[in-house]
């Protein structure tokens, strides 16, 4: 048995509104995807997240730099060939673009290791199927929708009428004192049912702007607290983010961006308490569960970035998993849900996600919305 082919695709999937976060517009979201098939004819898809652009980029990464390496190759082999593709990324760069290529191979092959056993990938990886802690995400700052502490209320209301008692809202694309107007709104709309995190997308340039930041949200969440305080910095910023966790009362989570075991060292061995690690982004499934394994033996809870299809499985498989991050289709925010079959999206209820008892994934490709949204270079 061989690898036989692999098919990479990049689309560009549009929001529904104008939205924006602390640091940047958001319009469209580019994802690259990707079919591994065997010489038996059996297929694992894979996919990631490339931006609000970058969608070719992370197709001509995967097709002219990786893809080679992967054709004819024992699909079994897995972290083998992981190995093997992250050497020949040597010269192009181990991080970035190239790396979200890497990812969704990786992703595409475990598909497909876990489809011809017939498991769900949970259950290949050694993990239950049991429903997991999710919370909704969201809090996006849209101009069109009025009072910004009104908007977030309602957003919060929206999801509750989804079953959702934890939440996370954007800051840092306002004011201290306007954002914790926000907080104080949507702390006050949860009550004591249940948490709300913070998501500051990198807003603040040092340590000094993201404690005062986080003082006055805290201030603003009163006694009931806030459930962590993500990304306050840069990712560079790793002694920082050491330095806050040390220092304020709220956790600190970080991790999205960073990419490979390599970067997440520093974050585990600084004891950074939650770390978001996305396995589009990371370096794959593999990649994703060496970091946890290692997370785990330091102490650190993984509560990943994204991606709800693929993380309930992985988080489903390891001891150290916090919660699952879940973005509702009718929000239009995160949107790569709009690719896939409507039997094949994600189930939620009660404040849980459900793991998917198809094999592998458990996603299929709608051929018609992907073609519709397909970039063609």
């Amino acid at each position: 048995m061989s690898i036989a082919s692999i098919r990479t695709r990049a689309v560009a999937v549009p929001v529904d509104k104008p939205t924006r976060m602390s640091n940047r517009e958001l319009n469209v979201r580019h994802y690259l995807l990707v079919e591994v098939t065997d010489s038996d004819g059996v297929t694992g898809v894979g996919y990631t997240y490339a931006g609000t652009g970058a969608g070719m980029l992370a197709k001509v990464a995967a097709e002219d730099l990786l893809v080679p390496v992967y054709l004819g190759a024992d699909p079994n082999d897995v972290t083998g060939l992981w190995e093997k593709a992250f050497q020949e990324t040597l010269l192009e760069g181990r991080r970035g673009t190239v790396i979200r290529a890497l990812s969704a191979i990786d992703i595409a092959l475990w598909d497909l290791r876990a489809k011809r056993a017939g498991l769900p990938l949970v259950s290949l990886l050694g993990g239950s199927t049991d429903s997991l802690p999710s919370y909704a995400s969201g809090g996006y700052y849209r101009p069109d929708e009025g009072d910004w502490a009104e908007a977030v209320v309602r957003e919060l209301e929206f999801n509750a009428s989804q079953g959702f008692t934890d939440h996370k809202i954007k800051v840092g694309g306002l004011s201290v004192a306007e954002d914790a107007r926000r907080v104080a709104a949507a702390s006050a709309a949860i009550g004591d049912t249940g948490r709300l995190a913070l998501d500051a997308n990198n807003a603040y340039r040092s340590v000094h702007e993201a404690r005062t930041a986080i003082t006055a949200f805290e201030r603003a969440a009163g006694d009931r607290g806030l459930w962590w305080f993500e990304e306050p910095l840069s990712p560079e910023a790793f002694a920082g983010h050491a330095e806050l966790s040390r220092t304020i009362a709220t956790p600190v989570a970080t991790g999205e961006i960073h990419q490979t075991r390599w970067e997440f060292r520093p974050l585990i061995e600084a004891g950074i308490p939650i770390l978001q690690c996305d396995a589009g982004v990371a370096g794959g499934v593999t990649e994703w569960l060496r970091i946890a394994a290692t997370a785990a033996t330091f102490g650190s809870q993984m509560a990943p970035h994204w991606h709800h299809n693929l993380h309930v499985h992985l988080c489903g498989a390891v001891p150290n998993a916090l919660v699952v991050e879940y973005f509702a289709g009718e929000k239009g925010i995160y949107n790569f849900e709009k690719l896939l079959t409507p039997e094949t999206r994600l189930e939620y209820g009660g404040n849980r996600v459900r793991i998917p008892a198809r094999p592998g994934l458990g996603i299929e490709f709608d051929p018609e919305l992907v073609s519709k949204f397909e970039l063609m270079g």
